[in-house]
Formats: C-alpha cells, sequence, structure tokens
C-alpha cells in the first residue's frame, strides 16, 4: 500500500470514529437540553411519576404501565406506596415485551418526585383538595399532568390550574375518562345533530352534595404522615374513613366532606355534569342560573343556561346517568346502557357530514399523544376545569339553600359576596396555587 493510499485509509478511519463519537454525543443529551423545559422528543417512552398511589392509582397504572415508563412514585403512606411499587414492577416483569426495566423510586413528599430531571410527566390521584396545588407545582416544574377528576376543589382553584399550564405550556388531561367511551361519545353527536330535536331539559342523576366534616378523631396509624395528608387543607384529627388503611381496599369516604370533597355531586358528578355539558356544546361555559329545590317551583337543584336549556340534579331511576329530553324524543347515557325513545334514535349512524365529537379511543394515550402532538387533549385544563365549576356552584346552591346568578365569563355571582366567597380557595399551611 503506498504512502496515498494509506492516508485515505486514516481519513476514513478518522471519519468514521468522529462520526461515531458524534452520534454517541447526540444520544446521551438529555431530553431537556434537546427541546426545553417540558419537552419530549416524539420517539421517546415518557417517563411517568405518580402523586398518590391507593387504590385510583393502583387502577391507573395498568393503564399506563406499556405505554409509557412508569418511574417514580410518592405517598404520604408507607404501605400504599410499597403496594404500588410492588404491582407496578409486577407488570414490569410480567410483561416480556417491554424494555427492561430498572425499578420504581418512591419518595415519601412528592416535591422530591417533582425534582427529578428525567420525569416528563405526572398522574395526581390524590384527594381533590391537592389537585390544584400538586398539578400548578408540576406545570411549574416543567411536567405534564394527568390529574384526576374533578379537576379543581373550588373555582378559583381550577382557573388558577388553566393559567399555570399555559404559562409553562403543559399539557393537562383530566381524568373524566368518559369522554374516551365510544358510547357516550355517540350519544352526544346524537344531541348535537338534532336526532332528539331541540333539546329543552338535562337530567344528571348522581349522589348528595357535600357535607361539613363532623367524623370523630382516631389514633394516627404509624405508616401514614398525617399532616401531610391533610396539606393545604384546615387541620383536623385522622379518622380512618378519610384515608383508610391499604388492608381495606376500599375507596375512601373523603369525598363525601366539603373540606375534602364534594359529595358525590362532584365525585360523579365530574363525569355525569362533564357528560351533560359536553352534549350540549358548553364545554367553555355553564349556566347562569340557580334554584335549589324550594319544595314548590323546584323539585330538584335546577341550573338554566343563557339559551334556555334547564339541567336538572335528579335521580331518574337509573343510577348514575344522564338523559337528555329534546323535542322529538329522549336519550339516556350511562356505563352500562344507551337507550332512547324512541328506540331508532340511539340506534342512528352519525353521517360524515355531520358534526363528530373528538374521537379518543384511549384516555391515557390520548394525552400521551397529546403530550408529543402538543395539542390539546380530549378533556383539557379548560373542559375539566367547566366540568368541575359546575359541580361546585351546585354544591354552593345547596348550601346556601337560595337561589343564584351565575356569570361564567367572569366566574362569579351576582350580588352575592357570601357565595364568591365560596368559590375561593381554602388553601393554607403554607402551600398555594402560584
Amino acid at each position: 500500500m503506498n504512502k496515498s493510499d494509506q492516508n485515505k485509509q486514516l481519513s476514513r478511519r478518522a471519519f468514521v470514529r468522529n462520526t461515531i463519537t458524534a452520534s454517541v454525543g447526540i444520544m446521551i443529551i438529555p431530553r431537556f437540553v434537546m427541546g426545553g423545559q417540558g419537552y419530549v422528543a416524539p420517539s421517546d417512552k415518557i417517563n411517568l411519576g405518580f402523586i398518590g398511589t391507593g387504590k385510583q392509582s393502583r387502577g391507573l397504572v395498568r393503564g399506563f404501565y406499556n405505554k409509557a415508563q412508569v418511574v417514580a412514585g410518592a405517598d404520604v403512606d408507607s404501605k400504599k406506596l410499597a403496594l404500588f411499587q410492588q404491582i407496578t414492577e409486577k407488570l414490569y416483569a410480567d410483561a416480556k415485551d417491554l424494555p427492561q426495566y430498572k425499578g420504581l423510586a418512591t419518595y415519601a413528599d412528592f416535591r422530591e418526585l417533582l425534582d427529578r430531571k428525567d420525569i416528563d410527566a405526572i398522574v395526581v390521584a390524590t384527594p381533590d383538595h391537592w389537585h390544584a396545588v400538586q398539578s400548578i407545582m408540576a406545570a411549574k416544574a416543567g411536567k405534564h399532568v394527568y390529574c384526576e377528576k374533578p379537576l379543581a376543589h373550588s373555582v378559583e382553584e381550577g382557573r388558577a390550574m388553566v393559567n399555570a399550564m399555559k404559562k409553562h405550556k403543559v399539557v393537562l388531561q383530566t381524568g373524566s375518562m368518559q369522554r374516551s367511551n365510544q358510547n357516550f361519545r355517540h350519544a352526544c353527536e346524537l344531541v348535537r345533530n338534532g336526532y332528539i330535536g331541540d333539546v329543552k331539559e338535562v337530567l344528571v342523576s348522581v349522589g348528595k352534595a357535600g357535607i361539613t366534616c363532623d367524623l370523630p378523631g382516631q389514633s394516627t396509624p404509624s405508616e401514614l404522615n398525617w399532616q401531610q395528608w391533610v396539606g393545604p387543607a384546615a387541620m383536623r384529627d385522622f379518622n380512618a374513613e378519610l384515608a383508610p388503611p391499604v388492608e381495606k381496599d376500599i375507596f375512601p369516604n373523603w369525598r363525601n366532606y366539603k373540606e375534602f370533597g364534594g359529595g358525590m355531586l362532584s365525585d360523579w358528578g365530574a363525569h355525569m355534569f362533564d357528560i351533560a355539558q359536553w352534549g350540549l356544546g358548553m364545554d367553555h361555559t355553564g349556566p347562569v342560573d340557580l334554584y335549589p329545590p324550594d319544595g314548590k317551583e323546584f323539585k330538584t337543584l335546577t341550573m338554566v343556561y343563557a339559551n334556555g336549556i334547564v339541567m336538572k340534579h335528579e335521580d331518574f331511576g337509573r343510577g348514575n346517568a344522564v338523559r337528555f329530553i329534546g323535542t322529538k324524543g329522549t336519550l339516556d347515557i350511562s356505563r352500562s346502557f344507551i337507550d332512547s325513545k324512541p328506540d331508532d334514535i340511539a340506534k342512528a349512524v352519525i353521517q360524515p357530514n355531520e358534526i363528530r365529537l373528538y374521537d379518543s379511543a384511549n384516555h391515557h394515550q390520548d394525552w400521551l399523544d397529546a403530550i408529543k402532538s402538543g395539542k390539546p387533549p380530549i378533556c383539557d385544563v379548560e373542559t375539566g376545569h367547566r366540568s368541575s365549576s359546575v359541580c361546585c356552584i351546585a354544591n354552593i346552591a345547596y348550601w346556601l339553600n337560595r337561589p343564584l346568578k351565575w356569570n361564567p365569563k367572569r366566574e362569579r355571582f351576582k350580588g352575592d359576596k357570601e357565595a364568591n366567597r365560596l368559590t375561593k380557595a381554602a388553601i393554607g399551611n403554607g402551600w398555594q396555587l402560584k
């Protein structure tokens, strides 16, 4: 080999060596350096952290583990956290077709989880009174958010969440997963396209309003940090109805009490009022008049939209469900059924040229896709806020037991200082919405 050929070969080797070095360098640059805070490359597996690892999260992780990489969990109850870790790691161990899993990191303080730069997004599955604080802190840390319903514990908290997600340019999906169900979407498309005629009334059948917590104090179990569980709410003594032991495996009853939830009116209302809003095309607004039951003119809580459509909180004998009533018929929808009078309405096929609503086949995947695309998911932060606001103002009407006028644009009651105080966040103990 002459000297010229040797020089050419050395040049080729140097080129290959330098190319490999450069490509390796590119591969190890963190996604946050590549795209800034909150960025996730479309080809990446999204790294998820869970805040709150109780019964709801034990179900949610089964919906996420094979779509993203669940890398961390945080909880104030060490036993619930340990069980969540065990379940999550077993899911990955049993999934032979997924990449090698390095295990779930656990934290007693969710702030340590938020400090991790490798976590792209979080799932908030804590009691309602924590949703806004934790979601906003996650947004500030550049994390996308999947927040369980109802999105917010007060109107002020919901609006603060909307503002935070927009400011920090992160994607929030509200856990109102009925929107990703074919039957609910079909029902709302039927209503939107006039198959029941002009809508006159909507009946929303869910449980009762939130009540004041009067549970007696009990000894706090050693595995639970009760002060951190109460967090931004007013401090009170522990009771197992609020935070049952992991061995009981039930959905806890904190949701019945106004200090931590909004009763079944909010818990199931965040599903069913959400569908009512979707079917009526009211995702960015709400009712303007509220009339609590008076035993005379109003048998049940009655809310009226600006266009005259009436929505009632009324048990019509079919469990948690929605009934749309129009000039040509009625349509009932729940998780168990979709039917109508006349029968053929529910069976109608929506045509391509008619109104079609956002089609999401999977609520979890829809959020992950939205993170990568930057487009809003099916139940984004504004939609979730508006649905939870309906629940909040309905509760306020029950609590004050008088007619109220609501301005959905300003998100204030007209001429009622006491009602407006109840729209505010009750955030304390050093926590804040900023």
